[in-house]
């Protein structure tokens, strides 16, 4: 199985500011984390492409490129409220950085290189750890995103040839950016798993919003509440992706992999562990297998757990990309430890917690599949209520999309 492993240093000057949530040294720590145990053993990784305006573009207005470059060269004359009203820069969540327009088109570029890998047969998988911005939308920045790469390649993809492009995003967070940009293009799927959009920012992602004319049925939106566990999470998600993706039928997968659905992440009140975000990962993996061939693009996303998440989970995901699979008990090196912990406190005095020697959390993610209204009693640790509560969240998302596809919303077996 040829899998290309998209990196740059580069990335690193993704940097928003001293204190901003996302920091780049969880990109880092992913990487050291993943050579100090062995998962890039072999691999050389591949550098991401030049990405000109040209190919920004195709998702992205020229004046918010401009703007973007204007910002963070110096030359901008617009005023800071103006220019947070125009393109959402400046504000709080997307302060101007120095050469923020070359940090964005450098993840764009990572993401680009990894469908271009994939689509010329040179590689089945590609993983862009340093992609992932969904909520960046064609005219203005959102949510720490400035270009959205996703986007791009799927743009890219789609003037390949490719007709029937599958998006899942299991981020804490809506994939809003990318849902926007192909709401109204049949030869995309986005199924995005997400906070419930009434408790968390960006107030999307309801189940009722499936797609527009014919892209009906294209949108595919999993709200689910606060506090949901690996085992709900997991009964939710196969309750309804597998479905989804087995009647699109789509020739290529694209995975946004945030880890802020963990239950330390500092921004979001969703309590999945290691255990079960990995597990998630590999199911995606399967799909990929079972109805693409194989071909499938990985990129990374939110996730504000510098030290303790991040690394942890996206070794994970490096690891299931290259078919490495570790084992949740392996333990984590001690000098790996030692350097997290000195070099997270010389970045932010908020990350100098001891790191979690271990690559799971102990999570159950023996999940109960989904089984219609025949009312399975909960796992063990799981109350009824709970689940209850997942089932009404699971029937939205099945009532208002799989009739489009002519699909039984109430039977388990579609």
């Amino acid at each position: 199985m040829k899998t290309a492993v998209i990196w740059s240093d580069e990335y690193l000057d993704y940097r928003w500011a001293y204190t901003h949530p996302m920091s780049p040294l969880r990109l880092t720590l992913t990487m050291d984390l993943a050579r100090s145990l062995g998962v890039l053993d072999g691999i050389d990784t591949a550098e991401p492409l030049p990405v000109g305006d040209d190919v920004l573009s195709t998702v992205h207005t020229q004046g918010y490129i401009d703007a973007v470059r204007a910002v963070g060269s110096g030359m901008a004359s617009l005023s800071g409220p103006m220019l947070e009203r125009l393109f959402g820069l400046g504000s709080d969540d997307n302060p101007v950085f120095d050469r923020m327009h070359e940090a964005g088109a450098m993840l764009v570029g990572g993401t680009l290189a990894a469908a271009q890998a994939v689509h010329s047969g040179a590689v089945q998988r590609a993983v862009n750890i340093g992609g992932g911005m969904h909520h960046a939308m064609s005219g203005h920045a959102a949510g720490f995103c400035i270009y959205n790469d996703a986007s791009v390649a799927i743009e890219w993809l789609l003037a390949q040839g490719y007709d029937r492009i599958a998006y899942v995003d299991i981020d804490a967070h809506h994939g809003d950016g990318v849902q926007v940009q192909f709401e109204h293009d049949p030869r995309v799927m986005t199924i995005s798993l997400h906070q419930h959009p009434a408790t968390l920012w960006p107030g999307t992602g309801w189940p009722t919003e499936v797609g527009t004319e014919a892209a009906a049925g294209s949108i595919v939106n999993l709200a689910l509440m606060p506090g949901i566990t690996d085992q709900l999470w997991l009964r939710a998600f196969h309750a309804t992706v597998p479905s989804m993706i087995a009647a699109f039928k789509p020739q290529i997968l694209l995975t946004q992999i945030g880890v802020d659905s963990h239950r330390a992440d500092p921004l979001t009140d969703l309590a999945l562990t290691i255990d079960g975000q990995t597990m998630a990962m590999r199911a995606l993996r399967d799909l990929a297998d079972k109805y693409c061939e194989g071909r499938w693009i990985a990129v990374g996303g939110g996730g504000y757990g510098v030290v303790n998440v991040v690394p942890r989970a996206w070794t994970h995901l490096l690891a299931t990309v290259l078919d490495r699979d570790l084992d949740f008990s392996t333990p984590i090196g001690a000098e790996w430890m030692a350097s997290a912990l000195e070099t997270s406190k010389s970045v932010h005095p908020d990350y100098s917690r001891p790191p979690v020697g271990m690559m799971g959390d102990n999570g159950a993610v023996d999940y109960v599949p989904w089984d219609g209204d025949a009312g399975a009693a909960p796992p063990d640790g799981v109350s009824s209520a709970a689940q209850q509560q997942t089932d009404r969240a699971i029937l939205s998302t099945r009532r208002a999309v799989f009739p489009l596809h002519g699909l039984d919303p109430e039977d388990p077996r579609d």
